[in-house]
């Protein structure tokens, strides 16, 4: 979903305590969609905003318009792959 490594989402488990994957006896995980929705915020803040981990963790415990801009920055991206590939099929 968010086409990063699986060793960033086991850094990101050690980092923030709120991800808690359930793990069955061969060690997969099982996000639930609150895991999901704040590795979105996660990503979004590290890779679009370029927050240190410090500065992600203090925007999630502000939540200043972290949910609106990250649905802008969705609505966006979603457009843009649409443009390109309507470009493509001129």
């Amino acid at each position: 979903m968010l086409d990063v490594n699986p060793s960033l989402l086991r850094f990101w488990e050690t980092e923030f305590s709120e991800i808690k994957p359930h793990k069955n006896k061969k060690g997969t995980r099982s996000y639930t969609a609150e895991d999901i929705e704040l590795l979105k915020r996660i990503y979004h803040l590290t890779r679009n905003c370029g927050f240190t981990l410090d500065g992600v963790r203090e925007q999630l415990r502000t939540n200043h318009k972290l949910d609106e801009q990250m649905q802008l920055v969705q609505t966006l991206t979603e457009t843009r792959r649409f443009l390109t590939s309507l470009k493509d099929m001129l």
